[in-house]
């Protein structure tokens, strides 16, 4: 996410210890990724920090395209990430129509609508295109029941050149197995060039800059962390000082983050086109200094 207001107000809140009423061994924790609050904490964090109460989280998966994580219940919160189908949420707490908790690819820790998720098997496939149509039947002509973003996840069985899911039929060029290892993520993330720019977004109906790079990096079998701080610490490695760019780097700037594609140009999604889009280094990096930014770091993948 391109937000240093919001990366921020996130990070603050890790080291607030208002709510714990209890006094014993704690640690200062980053509340984006680690699921504590002042009245419940992740079972996961007993032996780190003292909580008043520690939940094992169940698991649960979207049932819709595309559902909202917020920083606090309620629809008119701050939308921070997003699910998309098939994507399991742990859930740690339920309070009315929401469940608290984070999601399981990136642990990513918010609230989300209880009505979203369901305990459907496990997927085995994952949307590979920009958008897949769910059909009715297989059949020419068959009706689309719902479209499915780039890095959604499915249960189903081959059927011909398709597979059949609880849902209806996808086709099977559409798809691949959920657990692909390898491929270009740069190719992935062009797929979605053009796709409306969104702060939390993670789907074909809206993305932002850190979002791009995670869903780029699932379909090519790598895990990447939810904001672009966050990627900056885990993804690749240092670039020797004198190396060229090239395809692939990860281009960091002071909460923004992008790919490059060749020496020269890099794709991210961004609020100067308002989508997804390609730009020269030398462009971003002039918007980057007229703000007052003008530094980036590169991380060779």
């Amino acid at each position: 996410m391109n937000s240093l207001g919001k990366q921020a107000k996130r990070r603050e809140s890790t080291n607030t210890p208002e709510g714990f009423g209890l006094i014993g061994r704690s640690a200062a924790l980053d509340r984006r990724i680690h699921a504590v609050r002042g009245d419940i904490a992740d079972i996961a964090l007993a032996g780190v920090l003292f909580a008043p109460h520690y939940a094992r989280p169940m698991t649960r998966r979207c049932s819709v395209p595309v559902a909202a994580v917020r920083e606090a219940p309620g629809d008119d919160a701050e939308l921070i990430s997003e699910l998309l189908h098939g994507e399991a949420f742990e859930i740690l707490d339920l309070s009315g129509a929401w469940a608290w908790g984070y999601s399981a690819h990136d642990h990513y820790v918010g609230y989300i609508r209880q009505d979203v998720l369901d305990d459907s098997p496990a997927p085995a496939w994952r949307v590979r295109v920009r958008s897949a149509e769910v059909l009715n039947a297989a059949t020419e002509g068959a009706s689309v029941r719902e479209r499915l973003s780039m890095g959604a996840l499915v249960a189903g069985t081959l059927d011909g050149d398709g597979v059949e899911t609880a849902k209806g039929w996808i086709a099977r060029e559409s798809l691949q197995p959920a657990n692909h290892v390898g491929g270009d993520p740069v190719t992935f993330a062009q797929q979605m060039i053009g796709v409306p720019y969104l702060m939390g977004g993670r789907s074909v109906d809206g993305i932002d800059c850190s979002g791009l790079v995670q869903l780029s990096l699932a379909l090519t079998g790598v895990s990447a962390p939810r904001d672009s701080d966050l990627q900056a610490e885990a993804l690749g490695t240092p670039r020797a000082p004198d190396a060229a760019l090239r395809r692939g780097d990860f281009i960091f700037f002071e909460g923004h983050v992008g790919m490059m594609v060749d020496a020269e140009r890099m794709i991210h999604a961004n609020g100067n086109a308002n989508a997804v889009s390609i730009d020269p280094v030398a462009d971003v990096r002039a918007r980057a200094a007229a703000k007052g930014v003008d530094s980036f770091m590169v991380r060779r993948a």
